[in-house]
This record gives structure tokens, C-alpha cells and sequence, in this order.
């Protein structure tokens, strides 16, 4: 008879999932809905290139803050910051409905939803700052760095879960074998 051996899961703690078999992120059609989706790719594409001009746009923004020089790239990069975001937001819940069955709120990914609504409210906000006169350029820069913080705790729950995802995956494929 095999031994069920806990699995050690991010930060060194045991993946209680594994030896209960319960609370996994994904159930089996779950997971397989995941994997055949194009939608899983594109997220896979959309979150890196995101990244990459958040890193862009927040090194405007931080040139902009320290020499003055610079407004108009810093301002247009949290423009394109945020339509990236508008885009990675709509196609992610379309892949929420795919794999979940619900557009936001899947139970798995609740409170990243949650926090992702704030992310979209901040970036949201700069937006409507950008048209309303009374905003500085220091304030609609400063909304940004709230928005580009919310983001990268956001940014965080996600890479958290998708290291969730790949212990899971390692541990389905360690009981197969067993």
C-alpha cells in the first residue's frame, strides 16, 4: 500500500488539499476546461506584456515625480496601462465563465475579483482625472501610483494562485504515479 506523503506548497506549508483530496483550486473538469481554452493563453500573453509596461509607465511616472521632465510620456503610459488592464479584465472573465461558469466571483478567484474591482476603480479614476481640469498633473500621477499599488498586490494575489495551481498539478500527477 502507498504512503500519502503531504506535499510541501508555497511558503513551505503542507498543501492540506492534497491529503484531504478536497479544496483544490481547480476540480478535474475544472482544470481540463482551463487547459483547453484559448482563453488561457491569452491571459498567459496579456499578464507578462502588462507587466512590462507597468514597469515602463511607473519609471515615467517615478522621472516625472523626481526631475518634472516628462509629463506627457508619463501620462500616456497609465493610458496604456489602463486599456492593457481594460483588456486583460474583459478577456479574464470571459476565462472565468469558461472554466468557472461565473463572468466574476468564482469562488476560487473571489478575492482577487474583489481586489480587481479596485484596481479598475483607481485606473478608472486617472482616466476621469485626465479630463476633469481641477486635477493637477501631480494628482492624476498620484491616483496612478495608487492604482499601479493596488495593482501589484492584485499582481500578487494572481502569482500566488498560479503557484497554487502548479503544486496542484504536481500533486495530481505524484498520486497518478503512486
Amino acid at each position: 500500500m502507498s504512503e500519502v506523503r503531504p506535499i510541501i506548497g508555497p511558503y513551505g506549508a503542507e498543501n492540506q488539499a492534497h491529503i484531504k483530496n478536497k479544496n483544490f483550486l481547480y476540480t478535474k473538469e475544472e482544470r481540463q476546461r482551463r487547459d483547453q481554452t484559448p482563453w488561457t493563453l491569452v491571459q498567459g500573453v496579456l499578464a507578462p506584456v502588462q507587466f512590462v509596461v507597468f514597469l515602463v509607465s511607473l519609471a515615467l511616472v517615478i522621472n516625472y515625480f523626481i526631475s518634472g521632465n516628462g509629463e506627457n510620456a508619463a501620462l500616456f503610459s497609465v493610458v496604456l496601462k489602463t486599456i492593457i488592464l481594460y483588456a486583460i479584465m474583459i478577456t479574464g472573465s470571459v476565462w472565468e465563465k469558461v472554466v468557472f461558469g461565473k463572468y466574476l466571483f468564482a469562488k476560487p478567484f473571489f478575492w482577487e475579483d474583489v481586489f480587481s474591482i479596485l484596481v479598475l476603480f483607481l485606473h478608472s479614476f486617472y482616466l476621469v482625472s485626465l479630463i476633469i481640469p481641477t486635477f493637477s498633473v501631480v494628482d492624476q500621477l498620484s491616483i496612478a501610483l495608487a492604482a499601479y499599488l493596488a495593482y501589484l498586490i492584485n499582481a500578487l494575489q494572481f502569482l500566488i494562485k498560479f503557484r497554487i495551481a502548479t503544486v496542484e498539478v504536481k500533486s495530481s500527477a505524484n498520486q497518478v504515479s503512486s
